[in-house]
């Protein structure tokens, strides 16, 4: 029997604010355990929340990007649970009505709907260590503010998803709304995947993998979660729904638990933060000042300087190195725009706008020979280098390296040989 797979995902993309959600602690990443919380984060008795209107910028921003309809009358609400990590035992996060519903993008070659992006605080992280067999807490994570980012289950293959992937993280990191750096649990994804006969409409019973945080394992996680279920119903087996954890050295999945509906969080509206109400003119003018995204971006490139589609991709695969190529933002304007970009093992032409382009950046007209870098500077000689080097060899041989003397005290010489030659310094 041929069979399909079936992915929905959810992403948890920590937002880029320098506080956290509900209080004023920092959001800095890699502080001593238990040092960046206090009452509120905590959940000490009598603490009260106070909303970060940066978070609800940044969620409106990543909402009006991912094509969702910005929700103008939202509320946020506590999502009960006990586990460790989770010091009041609950959560504040959206689920009646999120931030932003009904959301399409275009990734990887395949139209994905957005069910929906809604706010929510972090958790704390348990540390395991297997040597002393001892889970430690660190609650410098929780109230850390998060957007998750709630997909349908359009995808079919490990390939689709992480096309997606890269497209979301490269699309928040333009916005600014997130570094998204996954090493540093910035973005991380739970991946929903079933099983079904090939051409069936009927969705089979799902699992949950937790908290996958690179591209590597969620390819191979989501490769063996499939072939799991596969075995299991081929052999008059059933799945059960659950939650599972990947380990990465076995290569290998393993339950954590059985996986919850909505009901068994007893979600109701949170009483200590009142319904939130974003007028339309906030929405538009967060609207009209979107930064321009890398698709944009890339085609901007193509139609001013004439870059094939390679190059374009190459120069706008990381913000910052658009940035570089663009000079928008930093000194030197748009001195980077005027270089050249490398083919094979030389330099390719020189890259010169199409007609009309003025100033700076990419529309900036190409530097003279005499000025190649652009910022109005003599040019530099190409054996700068050998210069550095001949340079050095000349202090060495005047008896100066690193600015200290000739002679005097902590300078040793060896026998027999004073100055240069035979006698040469040693520090």
């Amino acid at each position: 029997m041929n069979w399909e797979t079936v992915i929905g995902l959810e992403t948890h993309v920590e937002l880029a604010t320098k506080s956290k959600i509900f209080c004023a602690c920092t959001t800095a990443f890699g502080g001593a355990p238990n040092t960046h919380c206090c009452p509120v984060c905590t959940g000490m008795p009598g603490a009260l929340p106070v909303l970060n209107g940066k978070v609800v910028e940044y969620a409106v921003r990543a909402a009006l990007a991912l094509g969702c309809t910005v929700t103008r009358h939202s509320r946020f609400d506590r999502k009960n649970y006990f586990y460790p990590d989770l010091p009041k035992a609950y959560q504040i996060s959206q689920l009646y009505l999120p931030i932003g519903r009904d959301g399409a993008v275009e990734a990887g070659g395949r139209t994905v709907g957005i069910h929906e992006l809604h706010m929510e605080e972090d958790a704390g992280k348990l540390i395991h260590d297997p040597w002393t067999e001892q889970t430690k807490i660190d609650y410098n994570r929780c109230g850390v503010p998060l957007i998750e980012i709630v997909t349908k289950p359009d995808f079919r293959t490990a390939e689709e998803v992480v096309a997606y992937l890269e497209w979301l993280r490269e699309t928040l990191q333009y916005l600014g709304v997130s570094d998204c750096k996954m090493q540093e649990g910035s973005l991380r994804c739970d991946v929903n995947l079933s099983v079904r006969p090939a051409g069936s409409d009927t969705l089979g019973t799902r699992t949950e993998l937790k908290n996958l945080s690179s591209f590597k394992a969620i390819r191979r996680a989501i490769g063996y979660e499939a072939r799991r279920q596969i075995e299991r119903l081929e052999a008059g087996g059933r799945v059960v729904q659950e939650t599972r954890r990947w380990d990465e050295n076995k290569d290998a999945s393993y339950p954590m638990r059985s996986k919850e509906d909505a009901q068994d969080y007893r979600y109701f509206p949170e009483p200590d933060l009142p319904p939130l109400e974003l007028s339309e003119a906030y929405i538009q003018a967060l609207r009209a000042s979107q930064p321009e995204l890398a698709a944009a971006k890339r085609a901007r490139y193509q139609a001013v300087w004439g870059l094939g589609s390679y190059d374009a991709e190459m120069l706008t695969s990381q913000k910052a190195l658009a940035r570089f190529f663009r000079g928008d933002g930093g000194p030197g304007g748009g001195a980077q725009a005027g270089g050249q970009l490398a083919h094979g093992a030389g330099a390719g032409p020189a890259l010169r706008p199409r007609p009309g382009g003025q100033g700076h950046g990419p529309d900036a007209p190409h530097p003279g020979p005499a000025d190649p870098t652009g910022e109005g500077g003599a040019a530099q000689p190409q054996h700068r280098r050998q210069g550095v080097r001949g340079g050095l060899r000349d202090q060495r041989r005047r008896g100066r390296v690193c600015g200290r003397p000739r002679s005097g005290p902590g300078v040793r010489r060896r026998p027999g040989g004073p100055g240069g030659g035979a006698g040469a310094l040693r520090q």
